[in-house]
């Protein structure tokens, strides 16, 4: 892994000091962009060697949401001709990094047992930044197997608040 991201790191690095002004804008296309190239199919594809650079342009082009604006072309067009579209969403990751210093923000996930409505999770992010110290950009992946509470990740600091932990240090309390 550490040679993708070696290769990533260019690429996110000069999309970020082009797109600098637009660079929320550009998280959502790059962000699109990765998990079209993060396609097995697609991968497949950009690698037959009778495909050409256009073919590849044209059928990413053709499957995002909303059309990619001029930096968004010109950016696919240089990850194809250069041979690294597999390299895409560790260029995305390393983007969003460099979005988020710039923000002076961080991006969480939080695994929880159950749904959390909009104000139950704007409640959790306060509490969360005031844990964490800085503004976190918060994303909800469901865990029914951690029965209640929340887990949350920032990076690689990791709190645990599910009720599947509490019961895990009980075991191990009991068992000692």
């Amino acid at each position: 892994m550490a040679e993708i991201a070696t290769i990533a790191r260019p690429y996110a690095e000069a999309l970020f000091k082009a797109v600098r002004a637009d660079a929320p804008q550009a998280t959502r296309w790059l962000d699109e962009l990765a998990a079209i190239a993060a396609d097995d199919q697609m991968l497949q594809f950009a690698d037959h060697p009778k495909v050409t650079g256009e073919q590849i342009f044209q059928v990413i082009s053709g499957v995002v949401q909303q059309p990619l604006p001029e930096a968004g072309r010109n950016f696919l067009r240089t990850v194809i001709e250069n041979g690294r579209l597999a390299a895409l969403p560790e260029v995305a990751q390393q983007f969003r990094q460099l979005v988020n210093a710039q923000q002076g923000s961080s991006d969480a996930v939080v695994y929880s047992a159950f749904g959390i409505d909009a104000a139950g999770l704007a409640e959790l992010s306060g509490v969360l930044e005031k844990r964490f110290g800085r503004k976190l950009n918060l994303q909800v992946v469901l865990q029914p197997e951690l029965i209640g509470g929340v887990r949350v990740v920032v990076g690689d600091e990791v709190m645990d608040a599910s009720i599947k932990a509490r019961l895990e240090q009980m075991r191990v309390a009991l068992t000692a």
